[in-house]
């Protein structure tokens, strides 16, 4: 089923359950309980104030490197259990590596952190990774998952964002930068009010315009409601924790989230509308680039408006036509006098000029399809040449229209005057209920909000006060859910194991004081996200083993009392993301270019796959396809295929953490896959260029650059009667036209049937759990 399909479906279900069960909003007749939340609401853990606990520190926890462990060990004791041993040196630096910046160690910094003996070694190869431009292409991606950041619309036009890379670059950068997290959560819910004149806070704006959309939609009504609710939702998940979208047709059924509060925190968001192309360069360059553009098209206009002319008969619908595909309020709105449309009206006619072709050199009016040439060919005669005539007119004015601006794209209010929210009877806008104010959850505040005067004339100034309310101190919900976050993908599992939803269906806290903890010195410590890695990593819990679940003294007594390893007794051991199996395999094979950020990148699609809908340039310079995962460029409906097979989330909706499967289609891709064989066939030429022809050399050099270890005596022999005995059965195939992969350089003394079976033995190490798993 494709996406469309699913969306529509869950959305339907979702209407006809809300209509069955919900009840009627409230109206002016229906009175509202000061207190309508039970005791038990009141005191559900989640929505108490953060308390710092005093750490339960005790002589004979042994091993209590921090607080961390002091917590975690006092469980663990409670159970009559106890931390694993320490991993081996070669495991830490590896799980450091993947965990912080998402590749593995070059063989030049696993020798160097290896043969460093000093006490701190461990702390410094922590401090340089924090500092490595690769850790915030790492981190960000965690926080792309949550943005469901995509560079295309998806559903049926999957149009492309082509400013929409920009956003990727401003998570990227914050998370380098150490920005605090409060800020960086205000810049993506309010950055356009609170520093207008901020380029990247207007980029940052982008979080809620992440959002999938139809564009065919025509009744506009409904594609506001649709685009308010998907804000909703993922706002009250990403920051709070909370499933608000369950709300959206009738009170929560499990949580204490009413539909009111549902609509308030909508409330925030009711003159919002996307702009995918404003401006991000001083003053003085937009002001040169307007004059000259004014200059080109006053020496064009009359150009133009021929061409229209003679294009105009041609039109397969007349502007009239188009406008009438329309519902009637729709182009009643547009009709009318700006001055005489209510705050909804002038929402609809924003939103129909955002659509405008920007290139589109007539401006036509926003109903029109901006498909200006698509009747040239019906041209005939005289109509032909004259158009032929006027277009290299147009040619020899080309030197007047100057290159366009770095433009972005995020959301704005449209005026300072927004459409009223009202409760929706099942969530549908035809069915509107009381009208309702911005505010927060009644639970913790009933009040309406507070919204200040907004920095920026013409905003309502409303998602700078809920922007100020997630970030307070006093909120309970948004430190505790952000180190949860950390610690879920340090762990691969929250101290919350449902990250996104803090409610009464989640999971409950395996170490509730710990969370708190960490919650109150986040923020305390400026909330520095770098700061809470440093209190993780430097824990014993953190640098346990992960093997010793396999053997040793009192493992069946440890699998008894915690099989699932809820209450951390060894490192969890998890299989990497597909970004970081692809990455790790560019850089052992030495294809990496790690050139850093701007505009997204298109590899080659496999042989056979047809083109996406929306479309996929594979860019013709070669060096762009071995570019890092988080520059693929996203298109919603058709992920880069080798990323879909590794469970890439779905970027219609927020993903707070992803599916980890194991399947065929992943064997086969990393086995069969043309880009794996490349990697391969790279992986094979870098072992030779560094350890010749000697396969002994050869086996060792393999292993320091996939595993960061030597072989085993075993595995080194092992590794070396196969690719004697593989090299036999390839000599012969070397005379098929379709013969194995060998390498482009062969050192002296190398036999290209050797060569060919070093790469099949260097696919074999990429394929291998040590290589695709973090320990």
């Amino acid at each position: 089923m494709g996406a469309r399909g699913w969306h529509w479906r869950k959305t339907l279900l979702g209407v006809c359950l809300g209509a069955l069960l919900a009840p009627l909003p409230a109206t002016s007749a229906t009175p509202v309980l000061a207190d309508r939340f039970t005791p038990q609401q009141r005191s559900y853990w989640a929505l108490q104030p953060v308390d710092r606990p005093a750490g339960p520190f005790t002589e004979s926890q042994a091993w209590a490197r921090n607080p961390i462990d002091a917590f975690v060990i006092a469980r663990l004791q409670a159970q009559g259990l106890a931390l694993s041993e320490p991993a081996d040196k070669v495991a830490l630096m590896r799980r450091v590596f993947f965990d912080l910046i998402g590749l593995p160690p070059s063989a030049a910094e696993a020798r160097e952190f290896l043969s460093d003996d000093s006490p701190r070694a461990y702390e410094r190869l922590v401090e340089r990774l924090l500092a490595s431009p690769r850790y915030g292409e790492r981190w960000g991606r965690h926080w792309l998952d949550l943005a469901r950041f995509a560079e295309s619309s998806g559903f049926e036009t999957d149009v492309t964002r082509p400013n929409a890379w920009r956003y990727r670059d401003y998570v990227i950068n914050s998370f380098n930068r150490d920005k605090p997290y409060a800020r960086f959560v205000q810049e993506q819910i309010a950055g356009d009010e609170l520093w207008p004149d901020s380029f990247d806070a207007r980029i940052a704006t982008a979080f809620n315009r992440n959002y999938p959309e139809e564009g065919n939609q025509k009744d506009l009504l409904l594609a506001r409601q649709e685009t308010l609710h998907e804000i909703t939702n993922v706002v009250g998940s990403t920051f709070l924790g909370l499933t608000f979208a369950c709300a959206q047709c009738h009170d929560h059924k499990f949580d204490p989230i009413t539909q009111r509060d549902y609509y308030r925190l909508q409330a925030f968001f009711a003159a919002v509308n996307h702009d995918d192309r404003f401006p991000i360069v001083p003053d003085e360059e937009l002001m040169a680039y307007e004059r000259k553009l004014a200059i080109w098209e006053e020496k064009t206009a009359a150009i133009w408006a021929e061409m229209s002319d003679l294009l105009m008969p041609l039109r397969t619908h007349t502007p009239e036509q188009l406008l009438g595909r329309y519902p009637d309020f729709v182009i009643d709105a547009v009709k009318m006098p700006a001055h005489d449309r209510s705050p909804i009206e002038t929402w609809m006619v924003n939103l129909l000029e955002s659509k405008v072709c920007n290139t589109c050199p007539l401006k036509p009016e926003p109903y029109l399809d901006p498909s200006f040439r698509s009747v040239v060919g019906k041209l005939k005669g005289d109509s032909k040449e004259r158009f032929d005539e006027l277009d290299r007119q147009l040619e020899e004015l080309a030197h007047l229209m100057p290159a366009d601006i770095a433009r972005g794209t995020g959301i704005v209010d449209i005026n300072d005057n927004p459409p009223p929210t009202h409760v929706l009877g099942t969530g549908l806008y035809t069915k509107p209920g009381d009208e309702v104010q911005p505010g927060f959850l009644s639970i913790l505040d009933p009040n309406p909000a507070v919204v200040p005067e907004p920095a920026r004339e013409g905003s309502t100034g409303r998602r700078a006060a809920l922007a100020k309310w997630l970030t307070d101190p006093s909120n309970p919900l948004t430190a505790r859910v952000m180190v949860n976050r950390i610690w879920h993908h340090h762990f691969g599992r929250g101290i919350v194991a449902t990250p996104s939803d803090f409610g009464m269906m989640g999971e409950r806290p395996t170490h509730p004081e710990l969370l708190d903890w960490l919650a109150a010195e986040f923020v305390d410590g400026g909330w520095s996200v770098k700061r809470m890695h440093r209190l993780i990593m430097h824990s014993s819990t953190y640098r346990q083993s992960a093997g010793a679940a396999d053997a040793g003294p009192g493992i069946k007594q440890r699998r008894k009392v915690d099989p699932f390893n809820r209450l951390i007794w060894r490192f969890p051991p998890h299989r990497l993301e597909g970004e970081t199996v692809r990455d790790s395999a560019l850089s052992v094979s030495g294809l990496l270019n790690d050139r850093f950020g701007g505009p997204s990148v298109f590899p080659p699609l496999p042989e056979g796959m047809p083109k996406p809908h929306g479309g996929w340039d594979t860019n013709d310079v070669q060096a762009e396809h071995s570019r890092r995962s988080v520059y693929v460029f996203v298109r919603r409906n058709n992920p880069y295929p080798i990323l879909d097979s590794f469970d890439f989330p779905d970027t219609h909706e927020s993903c707070a953490m992803r599916n980890r499967t194991v399947t065929a289609p992943q064997a086969l891709a990393l086995l069969n896959g043309e880009e794996p064989a490349e990697w391969a066939r790279a992986f094979a030429q870098r072992v030779l260029s560094i350890a010749g022809p000697e396969a002994t050399s050869q086996v060792e050099t393999a292993y320091q650059l996939a595993y960061s270890r030597n072989p085993h005596p075993g595995e080194r022999d092992t590794a070396v009667t196969f690719l004697d005995r593989h090299a036999k059965i390839i000599a012969p195939q070397l005379e098929n036209a379709a013969k194995p992969a060998i390498p482009d350089r062969l050192p002296a003394g190398a036999a290209p049937e050797h060569a060919a079976a070093l790469v099949d033995f260097c696919l074999m190490l990429l394929n291998s759990n040590e290589f695709v798993y973090r320990f």
